[in-house]
């Protein structure tokens, strides 16, 4: 057990409280030592095998968590206790932890560090510094120029972070979880008013089909932009499709921005390598037009026929993803470019009245628009209530 800590000076340009230290993560830790190495097994259950993939979205099952073969020594040597916290090695969770509260009687797996906190430290104010920007900028920092970026015991022990007396970790970690389920409850809130704004669009949509409905192919009801929209490339933004809609892309223009597509009101364009989960977009009236990726596949909708914003969500809706499912082949990299959507046939209501729905979704679309703001605001709270707490702000 470590009483002796040697204090350090951070990069981090904030002027700490009297009575607060930069300190290395060793050195306010018992031990910070690798999993055990074994096969998972189902039909053991006397000893848990807690592994990465058992870890989602910061809560474990431990019912579901299996067994391993292990020696009473190796299991002392690697038994999880209460206040311990496990962090990823490696994969796409690299450097993402989680707080040990009440475990049964259960060791780790070696793609796991375990750390365990000193007497000199508050377990719940160690691990919401891990969630904290002070943390993550620090890994992504020594993760740079690796093939992989991983974690290990010696980088996460040389990790600089600000320790304030216990008595005011334990105030701070009081503070902070009063806060976060907040944040969680308005989280919560917010989600439900959007899934509820989102069913209703689809439920005027619902309306129409129970109309006499007329098929028709997807070619007879829509037409492809298929060519790039040239010189002017760079007088428009551009444009992503993601699950939940129109986005700015996340990837600059490419090499060949002349060969971006035009997408302007009326304008529905799907990522073909993506739209089996959803990576629709649609630039609906008072949108800006920009331009997408060439490797999109840019629709319109034939005026008198099919109205843009009926279809988008029609496409968005469990009839659209059950016509999407069905032109799938099974292949494990599925890409649905516009020849093999156009094999697909729709049943359409009268023009009418898809106008007169899409009317009404349109009303909706401000309250839908302030809800996903709302959630924006709501997501980043977190990143500034961390800040706040570790500079000392509480």
């Amino acid at each position: 057990m470590k009483t002796d800590i040697q204090f350090y000076t951070s990069s981090e340009s904030i002027n700490l409280p009297n009575g607060w230290h930069w300190v290395k993560l060793g050195d306010v830790c018992d031990r910070i030592d690798y999993g055990y190495t074994a096969s998972a097994d189902f039909s053991i259950d006397d000893v848990k095998f807690l592994r990465i993939t058992d870890i989602q979205n910061n809560h474990v099952n431990w019912d579901s968590v299996p067994g391993c073969k292990i020696t009473s020594d190796e299991e002392s040597a690697n038994q999880l206790m209460d206040g311990d916290i496990v962090f990823a090695r490696t994969g796409g969770t690299t450097g993402k932890s989680y707080l040990i509260q009440k475990p049964p009687r259960s060791v780790f797996a070696s793609y796991l560090i375990r750390l365990s906190p000193s007497i000199q430290t508050v377990p719940q104010f160690l691990y919401s510094f891990f969630q904290s920007d002070f943390y993550w900028r620090q890994i992504k920092k020594a993760a740079r120029g690796g093939a992989q970026p991983n974690v290990n015991a010696s980088l996460l022990s040389k990790l600089i972070l600000p320790l304030p007396p216990l008595p005011e970790q334990k105030r701070i970690t009081a503070i902070l979880n009063e806060q976060m389920d907040a944040v969680e409850k308005a989280r919560t809130a917010a989600e439900a008013q959007l899934e509820a704004s989102i069913k209703l669009q689809y439920a005027y949509v619902q309306d129409t089909l129970k109309e006499p409905l007329k098929s028709y192919s997807i070619d007879e009801c829509t037409t492809e932009v298929s060519t790039g929209i040239g010189s002017t490339w760079s007088e428009y933004p551009v444009l992503g499709a993601t699950r939940s809609g129109l986005a700015p892309a996340k990837e600059p223009v490419g090499s060949r921005p002349e060969r971006y597509k035009f997408a302007d009101a009326g304008t529905i364009f799907y990522n073909p390598m993506r739209i089996l989960i959803g990576s629709i977009a649609l630039v609906d009236d008072g949108d800006s037009a920009g331009i997408t990726s060439p490797d999109y596949v840019v629709i319109k909708a034939k005026d008198g026929i099919l109205h843009y914003r009926w279809f988008y969500h029609w496409l968005r809706s469990p009839h659209g993803e059950r016509f999407i499912k069905s032109l799938a082949r099974g292949a494990v990299r599925e890409r649905i470019l516009y020849k093999r959507l156009i094999q697909g046939s729709i049943d359409l209501p009268s023009y009418e009245s898809q106008v007169m729905a899409a009317d009404k979704i349109a009303k909706i679309k401000p309250l839908v628009r302030g809800i996903e703001e709302q959630l924006k605001y709501i997501n980043v709270l977190p990143t500034a209530i961390l800040r706040k707490a570790f500079s000392g702000g509480f």
